[in-house]
Formats: structure tokens, C-alpha cells, sequence
């Protein structure tokens, strides 16, 4: 099953994503420009191998709901993120509204 639900955080609309999988759920809220994500995120894929995109995420371990997300310290961040001051330990609503 997959749920698609909007979040509002501080006044601006990002877009929620759940997807339940056989024995692990997947977890994603985007803004026009990024996203975070649950444990499934290969941020070193992203630096390393997509590099040349420019990808705007971060990651967050252990995690099973939109609001866990939401409200865990990112484990890894992707360059791009970095550039614009999401950092590791963020917690996941602070670093989406730098992705504003």
C-alpha cells in the first residue's frame, strides 16, 4: 500500500510518502527541491555515483512513521545538502525547511 499525504511545517506544504513493503516500511517527505528519507537513502550513491545531480537529501536511521522522521536527527546528508547548511544531527522538519 501506498500513502501520499501532505505535511505542514511552519506554514509551508511538503509532500509524505509511506510505503509498506514486506517486512519494512518506506518513508519520504519532499519539497520541491529535496527530500529525507528512512534508513533506504544510499547517500553515498547520491555523492559518489549521481554526484553531477546535485541531489538535495538526508537520511534518517530507525525510523518507522512520517512523524519519526520528521522529528529524528539526520545520520547522513548528501554535498548539496551541506552547501546549504543541513548538516549531520539536524533533526529532519529543520533540514526540510532549509530545502525550501
Amino acid at each position: 500500500m501506498i500513502t501520499l499525504e501532505p505535511i505542514v511545517i511552519e506554514g509551508h506544504t511538503f509532500q509524505a510518502v509511506t510505503v509498506l513493503l514486506p517486512k519494512t516500511t518506506l518513508l519520504t517527505v519532499s519539497s520541491d527541491k529535496g527530500y529525507i528519507m528512512c534508513g533506504a537513502l544510499d547517500v553515498g550513491l547520491l555523492n559518489e555515483k549521481l554526484a553531477d545531480r546535485h541531489i538535495l537529501a538526508g537520511r534518517a536511521v530507525g525510523v518507522r512513521t512520517i512523524d519519526q522522521l520528521l522529528n529524528a536527527p539526520l545520520e547522513s546528508v548528501t554535498l548539496e545538502a551541506e552547501r546549504l547548511g543541513i548538516y549531520q544531527g539536524m533533526i529532519g522538519r529543520e533540514a526540510l525547511l532549509k530545502m525550501l
